[in-house]
């Protein structure tokens, strides 16, 4: 038998400037320690863990016993679309129409989707640093210039308007937003997002408001830029079912945008994924149409665990932590320590078994910060705080 012939990889360019998402690393390397016998409390992946609630789940059963097991448009069912359609003229207070939803398998292609379709080489996006790491990479894959609005602890992570104004320019082509905001749990107030529209003006730049945590906020109202004067037209709103929901596994998102621009992202969802799933669009509709209760329950509780982790981070040395007021995410400032990021993740988990994200998963601007799932149990966030003070003690 004549020997294998090892040919070298040669990969196309623009794979060089594709990123990652660390938290799916870290699971990894958390679960191997696990099968090392190690015990390791999970708080590095944003997934909540609560079980998809039961009206949704016999809804996606009866789907799949009805035939909802073939091909659909590739924009999503004209069902669920409508339905989408309804929520959002609710809630985000404009007139939204079937036409303008894209429904897709989980949130991401919606941004890619949005990147490609809108950027080209040399075209600026302005992005949140710290951020989720996605839309760095995004840019960067398409060869845009990913430019960083830093993310500042002073501001509440919100963005500071007039640093914003200052990063604009003739080749600006996009702005993404996302409040609540993953990793900080940072909410961009009302005030905020008006000043924003109006820094934008009537330039035609697009605005990708992921919004994917509208739905878990400790206080307050969410507001979107699209609900605000002359944006709706240049806003591309992301939500979904995975968050809200507890959907992960389902893969559902979908995005909002004028009728054009749908039109574009319809024939990306045709040439990569074809279609959504059916049956999970008919849970879809259960999910929007069907009990909330479940919902409020779960922010309920997601914000009672903020309180609990919050108020033991602040009293473990070297740590001080902001309140955050969305999402299921801690991001305490860990500069007292005299660690950087990075080491202080990876040492928590070897030596303390409790996975962490250093700050720099979600850019340079995340460095002296990490940030904690507490899509957990109470008992294991407490032992995890437990854990940590433990380690601190030893090591500080």
């Amino acid at each position: 038998m004549s020997p294998t012939t090892q040919h070298e990889l040669l990969l196309a360019r623009r794979m060089s400037r594709l990123g990652t998402e660390t938290a799916f690393e870290v699971l990894n390397k958390a679960r191997a320690l696990e099968r090392q016998g190690r015990s390791i409390i999970h708080l590095e992946i944003g997934e909540p863990d609560f079980d998809t609630p039961a009206n949704i789940v016999e809804a996606g059963v009866n789907a799949l016993r009805s035939g909802w097991t073939h091909y659909g448009p590739a924009a999503g069912l004209p069902e669920l679309r409508q339905t989408i359609a309804e929520y959002v003229s609710r809630t985000r207070g404009v007139k939204v129409a079937g036409e303008e939803v894209v429904v897709v398998p989980g949130g991401k292609p919606i941004i890619f989707f949005t990147i490609l379709a809108l950027v080209d080489e040399g075209d600026e996006v302005i992005y949140p640093n710290p951020g989720f790491p996605i839309y760095e990479s995004m840019i960067n894959y398409v060869g845009g210039r990913a430019v960083p609005i830093q993310l500042r602890e002073e501001r509440d992570f919100s963005v500071d308007v007039n640093e914003l104004a200052a990063l604009i320019s003739d080749r600006t082509k996009a702005i993404i937003l996302n409040s609540p905001h993953n990793p900080t749990g940072g909410v961009m107030p009302r005030r905020d997002v008006e000043q924003v529209a109006r820094v934008i003006g009537d330039r035609n730049i697009f605005v990708l408001s992921d919004e994917i945590y509208s739905r878990l906020l400790f206080e307050g109202e969410h507001f979107s830029i699209m609900s605000a004067p002359g944006m709706q037209e240049r806003t591309i709103l992301l939500d979904g079912f995975s968050k809200t929901y507890a959907m992960t596994g389902w893969r559902m998102g979908y995005g909002v945008m004028r009728p054009d621009l749908a039109a574009q992202m319809t024939r990306l969802m045709t040439n990569s994924n074809s279609c959504t799933a059916s049956f999970t669009q008919m849970a879809g509709i259960e999910a929007l149409g069907g009990d909330q209760s479940s919902v409020d329950h779960m922010c309920a509780e997601f914000k009672r665990r903020r309180d609990v982790f919050v108020a033991g981070l602040n009293k473990i040395k070297g740590f001080s932590c902001r309140m955050p007021h969305g999402a299921f995410y801690v991001f305490p400032n860990i500069t007292k320590t005299g660690w950087k990021s990075k080491p202080l993740a990876d040492a928590l988990l070897d030596q303390a078994g409790v996975a962490a994200l250093s700050g720099t998963a979600f850019g340079e601007f995340g460095e002296g910060y990490l940030r904690f799932s507490i899509a957990n149990s109470l008992e294991n966030l407490q032992q995890a705080l437990d854990r940590v003070e433990q380690w601190t003690s030893k090591n500080l």
